[in-house]
């Protein structure tokens, strides 16, 4: 009997590592809960909550390994289907996975108690998700969409909440972000599918949507234009629609990998709605909040693809033999599977970290709009830290999303080239990860605008004030010390960096984006390393070699921004040559 928690010690290490007892402390309202005026059952303490933790995710680990697993090629040569009435029935193995993931009341992960939920913070449905996604990346579209149920958590009024999140926490339900049309795609604020209210006062909704992940799913969060006469983000609102007759599947999209997962366009026909929230903030705050969450758990399905991927290449590079030696001995072997291994140890600190500083701040959040302080410094003190830690997590959010989903792809294609022609081949399933892992940079915003949200933290205090915290870090070990000072140096560079972008002005930050975030995340990601290093003599050796490699990445980097070469955008048509006829 396997199991994705206990097998996994890089994860069980951050578990151990990850000051869980103040995600815990927050999460639990300071454990007010246990002088009689909540559930009976909620932790006492941190170290109750954290052992809490530790047994969900042990569960977690043991469905993953023993349950979804074994399915996933099935899963990924069934597929599901569409019917004639517009209706989809999801594969077998989707459905047994599902059943499961019920059985063991892991599907109201992040829901408060008293809807049936098992109010973990983001951190440990991270590590969920991680697990989930190695075992079936498709499974995790359905088991991470429950932000779905978190935004009508946070956003929807009590009946609402009564209705659906006992649905949810049960798995008698599962739900869709139902927002991309097939004229608004990344452009949110271009969606133009109609609200409009009846003569009772009944919203309903009538349009396409398309590129919908579970769309056949039974509650739809759907982003509609309530105010026909404002065509910007300003004239929409968040709806939530039952799955009935007036909502049909038109098409089940065939795509390259996570088969699992349905991806629908639908149509709306006058379909009956209830109203999220506030009219028009339904992308300006309730969608954008919800893509948050989302985009941290495509960090997490990154990380756990990679993780699978990986595995079967250091197993494969270890038994395979070629000129009389394992192919491991190989230099150039040996140097894919060691980089392979660091940067999935890299991704997970910088997942992590971002999920610790999201859990502090919606707990902030939560505190300030359901019982704010009376004492007016705590209210105080309480502002100043939501606006600071909003400031971080975006830079830190589509930071880890952008990392770890160009991490995952890397590693798959390098796993199958540790494989040579067998993975290639559907012998191993090493080909199935490439092909699911190609589409964790395209979803849920596409590596170009992660880098475009991001760099805007990077090129602000919201960076330097992050990693000052790191840089005041004292280090007795030389070898310890000696990595930090090229990470204090690294810091440097990029300001010289930032300081040639913003002469340049105009779109060169845009330009210089990508560059420019990943010098940030080579800071960022080695300080927690360095941390980690601390207390763990393994992770000495994946500190060297991440900050090592990564300080002359940095260096790279900064120059090309320094050159102020902007020449695919001065001489686009003569780089890129003509458009190209009959293409």
């Amino acid at each position: 009997m396997g199991n994705f928690f206990t097998d996994n010690d890089d994860l069980v290490f951050l578990f151990d590592f990850l000051d869980l007892a103040e995600v815990a402390t927050a999460q639990e309202d300071n454990f007010k809960q246990q002088d009689g005026s909540g559930d009976g059952y909620a932790p006492i303490d941190a170290a109750d909550a954290i052992d809490n933790y530790r047994r969900i995710l042990t569960i977690v680990g043991d469905v993953a390994a023993n349950r979804i697993a074994p399915r996933a090629e099935k899963v990924d040569h069934e597929g599901n289907t569409l019917n004639d009435d517009g209706t989809v029935t999801l594969g077998e193995g989707v459905r047994e996975n599902i059943n499961s993931l019920a059985q063991a009341d892991l599907m109201g992960f992040t829901l408060p108690r008293e809807y049936g939920g098992l109010n973990c913070p983001n951190l440990i449905y991270t590590m969920a998700v991680e697990m989930v996604s190695r075992a079936d990346a498709s499974l995790m579209n359905i088991f991470g969409l429950q932000g779905i149920a978190e935004t009508i958590n946070a956003f929807a009024d009590d009946g609402i909440k009564g209705e659906y999140l006992p649905r949810f926490s049960r798995g008698e339900v599962t739900g869709a972000m139902v927002l991309t049309e097939p004229d608004a795609g990344s452009d949110l604020q271009a969606v133009s599918l109609r609200a409009w209210q009846d003569d009772d006062g009944q919203w309903r909704l009538n349009g396409v949507k398309r590129f919908i992940t579970n769309g056949c799913g039974e509650v739809l969060l759907t982003l509609a234009r309530s105010e026909p006469d404002i065509r910007d983000g300003r004239g929409l609102s968040l709806f939530l629609v039952d799955r009935g007759p007036r909502i049909k599947v038109r098409h089940l999209e065939e795509k390259l990998g996570i088969h699992g997962s349905p991806t629908c366009e639908l149509v709306y026909d006058d379909a009956p709605a209830k109203l999220i929230g506030e009219r028009q903030l339904g992308l300006i705050r309730y969608v954008m909040s919800l893509m948050n969450g989302a985009r941290v758990g495509i960090a997490g399905q990154s990380l756990g693809i990679a993780e699978a991927a990986y595995r079967v290449a250091r197993n494969y590079a270890a038994k395979r033999k070629q000129f009389g030696v394992a192919i491991e001995q190989l230099p150039a072997v040996a140097e894919m599977v060691v980089d392979m291994k660091v940067a999935i140890e890299a991704g997970r600190a910088l997942t992590y970290e971002t999920c610790r500083i999201c859990d502090l701040e919606n707990n902030n959040l939560r505190v300030l709009e359901t019982a704010p302080p009376t004492d007016k410094d705590e209210a105080k003190e309480r502002k100043q830290l939501a606006r600071s830690l909003k400031r971080l997590n975006g830079m830190l959010t589509p930071m880890s999303k952008y990392y770890c989903s160009e991490m995952c792809v890397r590693v798959a294609n390098d796993a199958v080239q540790v494989l040579g022609g067998s993975g290639y081949m559907s012998d191993y399933p090493v080909e199935r990860y490439l092909r699911d892992a190609r589409i964790t940079t395209i979803y849920e915003g596409t590596s170009q605008l992660q880098v475009v949200a991001a760099v805007r933290g990077v090129c602000s205090d919201a960076f330097t004030k992050y990693v000052e915290a790191f840089e005041a870090d004292q280090y007795t070990d030389d070898a310890l010390a000696k990595l930090h000072t090229q990470l204090v140096e690294c810091k440097q560079q990029l300001a010289e960096a930032v300081d040639a972008v913003r002469a340049e002005g105009g779109n060169y930050m845009d330009l210089s984006g990508r560059r420019l975030v990943d010098a940030a995340a080579v800071v960022i990601i080695g300080h927690l390393l360095l941390r980690q290093a601390k207390v763990n003599e393994r992770k000495r050796a994946v500190a060297e070699r991440f900050i090592t490699t990564g300080a002359l990445a940095v260096q790279r980097d900064v120059a090309r921004v320094k050159s102020g070469d902007k020449s695919v955008m001065t001489n686009y048509a003569l780089l890129a040559g003509p458009v190209c006829a009959g293409a």
